[in-house]
């Protein structure tokens, strides 16, 4: 029967009637459950959770009578009515009255989210412009639906040097948090959805000096992957152990952040190959696969079926089997996993009664935030990848975990405790939440009707679950210089026949080049998809990290509360497993120089913590360890600060100690960790872009970059370590220099200033 959807009559205000038949429709379906969870249930026109309900009343209203358990801090509005004229967007119609209804507040919000200087607003609470989130948003929907708030963003995250700007992260921005490189992916879906050639250009250069810059600080030679904070979950205690320092943070190896710099170097290398630069696109392609290779090898469990969190620790690197959804998901959606290895991650992958937590399972005594939370950003991600692998159960459980905060708040709230669906106990929370509302855009948009920006043409990879089968209309789609309406029947992931204007589209494309107004019909072939599964799971939370103390020969902790036995860690490798809370080391002395020891405490249900801080073990004495004061080779610093050793601290800057050389003598050829006792008061641990950055030499020889995070607002007499890098030297003299190199500008661009205690050099392996 042929579609009534593009014949709907308009109102003077623009909204749009749904006609008799519509009614009819939704009337009849209104009793049948979509998707059902232990959660919620949503229907055809509203969502029930635990007594409360929300309800579509048109697609331009929805009533909700949720209230929060906290009501006194959180209210949410009643009702929802459309009031600011959308048609110059694509509009949705479909037998569904619920999904319409979000579909239009969505589009509505987004109007909201613009500033008045034409960029992103991140959120209602949210004022700015903010280089992951404008990012993540863009890549989601804002592409194609406003490519030039979208262009006015990017550039407004790019600074006076052409690269991309850091704006958050732990201890100082870049390169502690180093997921800017997200912006590369945007940018990209941007030029796809326009064909801006000038775009296209100007992109390219700025993504070119970005990944040039952290070639020279962030990749690890020896995994092929790179450092820094997980990408977007940047508050140190919510996805890391206690004892993490920024530093810490700084060396982690990360599956999120992993995924984008890969991506980052694939879309490099597509755009030098449409800039006809040979050499720049067989570079970045191979760094790609570089860092795509390091991450199957280092972050794959293949007992698990999933990637783990990051790989974590000091001078002996283990990994976090923690799941990370958002790195899931990109893994899934940029290709980086195989197609057998992305169903097996979509279908073993946890997942709650309320949707994808950030990480699974969560931190004890951790308040809600990235730690026992759900994004819908994140599940946005999470259903793309569902959709990518054909996986029908994932995707309709993501679909409903989208549409039910979305309901039940009427708004685009940016995260809720995975525990009960709620918002109080987060953090920090707001509506109109950019990258949410892109994401419910994107459900739409890029998986029920599969639209795909490419290069020279646009593609459609519909998938439509059984479950939200029938008609569905998309008009007024704005692509490039041409405008589509499209109309699509029945359900299923394959496209039984597409025309454009009557015409067959064997190919399931339009042309990059087409002009004017187009009618696109497509029908699915409705055949039922094959069973699928996924890991459902409750809310989870691991033991606490023992925190070990080392007394003479002998490490000793406090019993762990829900532990029944503790593995014994040595130099990264599992070495015992015991119930005791105290362990000998004489038995370790003969795995290294200098054993470094910790401990993961297990719960009944063979869960882990984190494990502890490692303690190092100087089992053949002090001749392993050398220490060299910094006020002995350069001028004592005269500032107040306390908590130095012995006689004191130097001053580095941009113009104080700009190079500082290191003598060391070491009597045992071997592999060393080098790295330095600090401080840098210039800003709080979670904000602020003031990390100092420093190029270590050893014997003149470039071996990486050292960092020295921020530790604190004015907290100077704060004293940590900076990373370690490692390095084979030779008995005798040798010379370790700190040299600041252009390479080692960090975002402000002023102050790169740290206070230097002593260089600590560590024999970590005898011999070659």
């Amino acid at each position: 029967m042929k579609s009534h959807f593009l014949s709907m009559t308009l109102l003077v205000t623009g909204l749009q009637l749904s006609t008799t038949a519509q009614t009819q429709v939704r009337q009849a379906g209104a009793g049948m459950p979509v998707y059902q969870s232990e959660a919620f249930t949503v229907f055809h026109n509203r969502v029930e959770q635990n007594g409360f309900t929300a309800t579509a009343v048109s697609p331009y209203e929805m009533n909700a009578d949720y209230k929060s358990p906290d009501a006194d801090k959180y209210t949410p509005d009643a009702t929802w009515k459309k009031t600011l004229n959308t048609d110059a967007f694509p509009q949705y119609r479909s037998d569904y009255l619920i999904s319409d209804a979000i579909y239009n507040l969505s589009l509505e919000e987004m109007i909201r989210a613009v500033e008045p200087d034409s960029t992103f607003r991140t959120g209602k609470e949210w004022s700015g412009v903010w280089t992951r989130d404008i990012s993540y948003s863009i890549i989601l929907s804002m592409a194609h639906l406003q490519p030039k708030v979208a262009i006015n963003s990017l550039m407004r995250k790019v600074n006076g040097n052409k690269r991309i700007i850091q704006d958050t992260g732990t201890g100082g921005a870049w390169p502690n948090s180093t997921d800017r490189m997200i912006w590369a992916t945007a940018a990209w879906e941007v030029y796809k959805a326009t064909g801006d050639r000038q775009w296209l250009e100007q992109a390219y250069t700025i993504i070119r000096n970005s990944i040039e810059d952290d070639l020279l600080t962030i990749y690890n030679p020896v995994t092929g992957l790179v450092k820094g904070e997980s990408s977007f979950l940047d508050w140190r205690e919510q996805t890391y152990p206690l004892w993490m320092q920024p530093a810490d943070i700084f060396e982690s190896e990360c599956l999120g952040t992993n995924a984008v710099h890969y991506q980052a170097n694939k879309v490099l290398a597509d755009m030098a190959d449409l800039l006809h630069e040979v050499a720049v696109a067989q570079k970045h392609r191979q760094i790609a696969h570089n860092i795509k290779e390091g991450i199957n090898r280092y972050l794959w469990m293949a007992d698990k079926n999933t990637y783990a969190q990051y790989l974590y620790g000091r001078n002996f690197k283990i990994v976090s089997p923690r799941s990370e959804a958002l790195g899931e998901a990109l893994c899934v959606i940029f290709g980086i996993a195989g197609k057998e290895q992305a169903e097996k991650l979509v279908a073993n992958t946890p997942v709650t009664p309320y949707g994808i937590p950030c990480i699974w399972p969560q931190i004890p005594n951790i308040p809600p935030y990235h730690n026992n939370g759900i994004w819908p950003f994140v599940q946005s991600f999470w259903l793309w990848a569902g959709a990518s692998v054909h996986n029908q159960q994932s995707v309709m459980e993501s679909i409903g975990a989208i549409y039910r905060p979305a309901a039940m708040f009427l708004t685009n709230k940016e995260n809720f405790v995975a525990e009960n669906g709620d918002l109080s106990g987060t953090q920090i929370n707001s509506s109109i939440m950019l990258w949410s509302l892109s994401g419910n855009l994107s459900l739409v948009h890029k998986v029920l009707f599969g639209i795909r920006f490419e290069p020279g043409h646009l593609a459609f990879r519909p998938f439509v679950p059984e479950a939200l089968k029938g008609n569905r209309s998309l008009t007024n789609f704005k692509y490039r210089h041409a405008v589509l309406d499209i109309e699509m029947t029945g359900f299923g992931n394959t496209i039984k026949s597409m025309t454009l204007d009557g015409k067959d589209l064997t190919n399931h494309t339009i042309p990059g080049n087409l002009e004017g107004r187009h009618a696109v019909t497509i029908h699915l072939d409705s055949q039922p998809a094959p069973p699928a599964i996924t890991n459902r799971v409750p809310v989870v939370f691991s033991p606490e990290a023992p925190i070990v103390q080392l007394t003479g020969e002998t490490a000793s902790w406090t019993p762990v509360k829900g532990a029944v036995a503790y593995i014994i860690l040595v130099n990264g490798v599992a070495f015992d497993t015991i119930t005791s809370t105290h362990y000998n080391l004489q038995q370790v002395s003969r795995q290294a120089p200098t054993p470094h020891l910790q401990v993961i405490a297990i719960n009944g249900d063979g869960i882990g913590s984190f494990a502890s801080e490692p303690v190092v073990y100087l089992a053949s004495g002090n001749g392993n360890l050398h220490i060299v004061q910094a006020e002995t080779i350069a001028p004592k610093a005269e500032h107040p600060y306390t908590g130095a050793s012995e006689g004191g601290f130097i001053e580095i800057s941009k113009n104080v100690n700009t190079t500082v050389s290191f003598p060391v003598t070491v009597e045992t050829a071997g592999l060393y960790a080098i790295d330095f006792r600090y401080s840098n008061g210039n800003g709080p641990t979670n904000t602020e872009n003031k990390c100092a950055i420093r190029t270590l030499k050893v014997d003149n020889r470039a071996v990486n970059a050292i960092i020295f995070p921020q530790r604190g607002k004015e907290e100077w007499s704060a004293w940590g370590f900076s990373n370690a890098l490692t390095a084979y030297l030779t008995k005798g003299n040798h010379t370790i220099t700190l040299s600041f190199e252009p390479a080692n500008e960090n975002m402000h661009g002023e102050i790169n200033q740290a206070m230097i205690d002593y260089m600590r050099v560590l024999l970590l392996k005898e011999g070659n």
